[in-house]
């Protein structure tokens, strides 16, 4: 097993992986709120899901669309239909913990959808948000002068 180089973003509030806190982004990447997790198949007769193609679905709850995520790896390219249409997406795990953290879309097939092209969805249930620091180089005081 190698060493683990992660990324930090700073930032005044944090996102990071819920299962081993890693850093994810920031509150500055953050796009929209208004998005809503995977689905997982639940209560429904196996037979007739494979007979019919279906699933019945669930969401996970709450998810947000990010610009920029680092500290994640992806998954192959698949063919998803969403509530918004189709889409090529991946799915973004962490780094560290190899938790399932949301997808990344590739490609949107609906002209409405493209500003999702090459953002991440990050789903509430399994990140956690913090507070973090300010950048001290931007806070606008001058640099401490040094004495040698």
């Amino acid at each position: 097993m190698g060493r683990y180089f992660l990324e930090h973003l700073g930032g005044r509030r944090i996102f990071s992986c819920d299962s081993c806190k890693a850093f994810l982004t920031n509150e500055d990447e953050l796009i929209s709120k208004h998005f809503t997790g995977k689905k997982l198949s639940f209560g429904i007769s196996y037979n007739l899901s494979i007979k019919y193609g279906m699933v019945c679905e669930r969401s996970t709850g709450p998810a947000f669309l990010f610009d920029r995520v680092v500290n994640i790896e992806y998954s192959e390219m698949q063919l998803r239909t969403m509530i918004t249409g189709r889409h090529i997406v991946r799915d973004v795990i962490c780094k560290r913990c190899k938790t399932k953290l949301g997808w990344m879309y590739e490609y949107a097939m609906n002209e409405p959808q493209k500003y999702k092209e090459s953002k991440v969805i990050l789903e509430r249930a399994l990140i956690e948000m913090s507070e973090g620091i300010d950048n001290p180089v931007d806070d606008g005081r001058e640099p401490r002068q040094r004495y040698t």
